[in-house]
């Protein structure tokens, strides 16, 4: 069974990776936060800040990264992440 990730948990990463780009956030309403709903059903979600997106494509656990320019920096599989935890019975 695959665990989804958590909203919270996925924002906290962006927060760190920009932050790693030398873009962290001053505080925490600073990040911009959009959500993609297509026919009633949440999609996707994208992290803006002074520039820099992250978005999160749901249904495939993908979180991309992007600078300004519109480069592609990085790309994490958040659901490869997961697998190695297992849910408690």
């Amino acid at each position: 069974m695959t665990v989804a990730p958590q909203p919270e948990d996925v924002r906290q990463l962006v927060i760190r990776a920009f932050g790693e780009y030398g873009n962290g956030p001053r505080s925490d309403s600073e990040l911009n936060e959009t959500i993609l709903i297509d026919q009633g059903k949440c999609v996707a979600r994208s992290y803006r800040l002074r520039g820099f997106l992250a978005m999160w494509l749901l249904e495939t656990g993908i979180l991309q990264f992007y600078d300004p320019a519109g480069n592609m920096l990085r790309t994490v599989n958040l659901l490869e992440k997961l697998l190695p935890q297992r849910e408690a019975a």
